[in-house]
């Protein structure tokens, strides 16, 4: 099963960490993580980069949602075009 991790990233010091390791953990247990943390497009503007998470987020079959994602307007964003898609929603 493919798993989006969702959570804060403007603001969020250690976000990458986060991300990373949810995205180990959701590995070790057989899961396929996307980490968007991982995407580097220095030209890409805020509005793109939703674009393509929204693109990735339609790969898979999960969101799991950080714990703090509720403070984050683009997690947000994605919870709500996941529970529109019915993509089974997990949170930390």
């Amino acid at each position: 099963m493919r798993v989006y991790i969702s959570g804060g990233i403007t603001g969020v010091e250690d976000y990458k960490k986060k991300f990373a390791d949810a995205e180990q953990a959701l590995y070790l247990e057989g899961y396929q993580p996307f980490n968007p943390t991982k995407l580097d497009f220095p030209n890409l503007d805020y509005e793109e980069y939703m674009k393509l998470d929204f693109c990735l987020l339609d790969m898979c079959d999960a969101i799991y949602m950080l714990k703090g994602w509720e403070n984050s307007r683009g997690a947000n964003r994605e919870y709500g075009y996941a529970s529109a898609k019915n993509k089974i929603i997990v949170t930390e």
